[in-house]
């Protein structure tokens, strides 16, 4: 067997990602989803002619039946016939994974639940709790400032019972520059108060003050499951350069004793610098994230860069899939290839042998999270 094939029987363990759509999309929806633009725009190209344009013509044409490379007409037609339902189907049992670990704390619009993903597939559906959702549930209730640090903690420590991990956005809302001591009480009491005088003068109910996003973040640490962070690309809300994640040096460094896992997410354009930070900190594991089917043909060269440095044993798979079923699965199918074809390479060349090439594949596609985690094996 090849290697190629050993990889692709892997059950994966998809460790971040959001829910399906529950309905069909038109062709102005549908390409708004192959991008991290707030939308696409009349003065854009199609976003088919992409490189996750290409990819979604060549990789997920054939699994609707048509032949690969099928122009884009054809297929949101046959995508039409089909309907949402049996193209979610076909997308997420061709994708391969076992098990999902998802983000709760994303929902547009009505989408497929953890449960509902986890039916389509036969398989295992975990919930990771969003921290900011949290603590703007909580000031939405009407909590006073002195009150509000035990009253997130106590709400996270509900919504965590049955969750494996917490997510920070802090990328999105303050940037990643935060402070390596935990704030004390008064600290996060002083923030809270801002906070409520704010929303009294109509501002959103948005959390984006760095000391309670470190004041989340510790909370989650606490908890002592794995925390993750939000890094490098995203939509237009988020602006890049505070998503670096050698900004989050201080907290790391502080962190590190804790043996809390700390979960570098998507990190593309800054996938290099996290593989750094995974080689000199014992608690930090990275993926590479969205950025797998949005790089379609070169998204396997990238997968070598973040090897580099990394040690194997730390980094994950995830596809950051939203909204659209074919994410999914260009997101393992992208993956398993680029990842072999690193892997192989190395084969030929003398590096490793092939049984270490097929070891290191379950790790990284499964093996990995599920340590992480403290995941089931069965």
């Amino acid at each position: 067997m090849s290697l190629q094939s050993t990889v692709d029987e892997i059950l994966v363990v998809d460790h971040h990602c959001h829910g399906v759509l529950r309905r069909d999309v038109n062709r102005a929806e549908f390409e708004s989803m192959l991008t991290e633009a707030d939308e696409p725009g009349p003065l854009n190209p199609t976003l088919f002619d992409s490189q996750i344009g290409f990819a979604v013509r060549r990789w997920c044409a054939p699994v609707l039946g048509l032949e690969p490379h099928a122009q884009p007409e054809a297929y949101l037609q046959r995508r039409t016939e089909l309907g949402h339902a049996e193209v979610t189907r076909r997308f997420l049992r061709e994708a391969g994974t076992g098990t999902y670990i998802v983000d709760t704390g994303f929902v547009p619009e009505p989408i497929l639940d953890p449960t509902e993903m986890a039916a389509t597939v036969d398989g295992v559906s975990l919930e990771v709790v969003r921290l900011e959702q949290v603590a703007e549930q909580v000031i939405g209730e009407g909590v006073d400032a002195s009150g509000f640090a035990a009253a997130v903690r106590e709400r996270l420590a509900q919504r965590t019972a049955n969750a494996v991990g917490v997510k920070s956005i802090a990328a999105y809302r303050a940037g990643l520059e935060l402070p390596g001591e935990q704030p004390t009480d008064a600290e996060v009491s002083a923030a809270a108060g801002r906070w409520l005088a704010a929303l009294d003068a109509g501002a959103p109910p948005r959390c984006q003050d760095r000391v309670l996003h470190s004041f989340l973040v510790w909370a989650g640490i606490e908890l002592g499951k794995p925390v993750q962070f939000h890094v490098g690309l995203g939509d237009s809300d988020t602006d890049l350069r505070d998503g670096n994640p050698l900004l989050l040096t201080p907290l790391l460094r502080a962190t590190q004793s804790r043996g809390v896992p700390i979960m570098l997410l998507h990190n593309y354009p800054f996938h290099r610098y996290a593989g750094y930070l995974a080689q000199v900190f014992s608690h930090v594991f990275l993926d590479l994230g969205l950025a797998t089917h949005n790089l379609g043909a070169s998204s396997g060269r990238v997968i070598e860069e973040l090897l580099e440095l990394a040690p194997f044993g730390k980094v994950l798979f995830s596809s950051d899939a939203f909204g659209l079923p074919e994410l999914y699965h260009l997101g393992t199918l992208l993956f398993r290839r680029g990842l072999a074809g690193v892997l192989r390479n190395g084969v030929v060349d003398g590096s490793w042998t092939e049984l270490d090439a097929e070891r290191t594949a379950g790790m990284i596609l499964a093996g990995n999270a599920i340590r992480a985690y403290r995941l089931d094996p069965a």
